[in-house]
């Protein structure tokens, strides 16, 4: 029951992600969460986030930003790192990143969804059939819904890990 919360992998960052590894596996597409995956929740592109944009588009890849947040917080992100974006997503829904995809003119198979949040991110794209990569948190400050729901991820994220370490025992 909990698996289909599991993420593909879990990173330190999104920004320790080997991405050129993934373009060379022959991913062509990477669907962005905002807050706390890129910056601290609310604050706005930084001189690391906007090279990281830069060096994505270096290696190839199209990017796009998918948010729950209203368009003046996207639209401030995107201003600063040109990269598109959709706003009020409906995240966990699968149909923003659906559109995502349509819009970066990639597929399931092509595409990275990398953001922090299980029940929302992580989810959303694996209801979509994304390759999923979690990431820690940037933050502690966060909103209080979030802050009650990573009470409940911290269990998922209990047996995730124990499964990931079950396999690497077993191999």
């Amino acid at each position: 029951m909990l698996k289909r919360f599991y993420p593909g992998e879990y990173a330190e960052s999104a920004y320790s992600i080997d991405f050129e590894r993934l373009y060379r596996e022959g991913y062509r597409g990477v669907i962005f969460d905002i807050d706390n995956t890129l910056v601290p929740h609310g604050a706005p592109a930084d001189e690391k986030a906007v090279a990281f944009f830069q060096r994505l588009r270096n290696i190839g890849f199209s990017c796009m930003l998918l948010s729950n947040n209203k368009e003046p917080r996207v639209k401030m992100f995107h201003d600063a790192v040109a990269v598109s974006y959709i706003h009020k997503a409906g995240k966990p829904k699968a149909g923003g990143y659906r559109r995502a995809m349509r819009e970066m003119g990639t597929d399931e198979s092509n595409t990275i969804f990398v953001g922090d949040q299980i029940f929302t991110d992580i989810y959303g794209a694996n209801l979509a059939g994304i390759r999923t990569i979690l990431v820690k948190p940037i933050h502690p400050k966060e909103e209080i819904q979030i802050v009650f729901k990573r009470y409940l991820e911290k269990i998922v994220l209990f047996f995730y890990l124990r499964s990931k370490k079950s396999k690497k025992n077993r191999s």
